[in-house]
């Protein structure tokens, strides 16, 4: 049997992997990464194009599986925050009838950063570049905007370990949900 995961972002399959191996239940099963598109902008800039980025990418990988993983970070509006929102990370597990989602926590981006996503239309990864807070073009693939703004005490595996885990809730707890 076989999982998916739409994606070929080697961050977000081996956050599953890793994730799956404490889930005796899900830990044998072939991880299948697959490219597709999220239907949502480059940079969801709201909860609810995050989640919906999220759960197309697992219906669009749903295919021969048990379950398919769409994985989407994004950024939602906060109140009280010094740039008016946060990036966070939704997971959701599709299994052919229902999708079962859970969220990571959420941090600011620097303010120059958000600006530029807002005002300029660009991703986190280019914004990033374009501030000059990275070389990387392709932080999202890597350590992360999380990994670099915490200096490495969190990496952006880590935090998409976290919404597989609160995804996995439901599947854990059937009989409550």
């Amino acid at each position: 049997m076989r999982i998916n995961i739409a994606s070929k972002n080697p961050i977000k399959i081996e956050a599953v992997r890793e994730t799956l191996v404490s889930y005796p239940d899900l830990a044998n099963y072939e991880i299948v990464g697959i490219e597709t598109n999220s239907g949502v902008n480059e940079q969801p800039k709201s909860l609810e194009e995050t989640v919906q980025g999220a759960i197309s990418r697992a219906k669009a990988v749903f295919n021969g599986c048990i379950y398919s993983f769409g994985i989407e970070s994004g950024l939602m509006a906060v109140p009280q925050t010094k740039t008016g929102s946060m990036d966070f990370c939704v997971c959701a597990i599709y299994d052919g009838k229902n999708y079962h989602l859970g969220l990571s926590c959420a941090f600011e981006f620097p303010t120059k950063v958000t600006q530029m996503i807002h005002e300029d239309g660009i991703d986190a990864n280019e914004a990033f570049y374009r501030c000059g807070l990275t070389s990387n073009r392709k932080i999202g693939s890597s350590e992360g905007a999380i990994g670099m703004l915490t200096r490495g005490r969190m990496s952006r595996k880590d935090y998409t370990k976290q919404a597989i885990q609160m995804a996995l809730i439901h599947l854990e707890n059937r009989e409550l949900y």
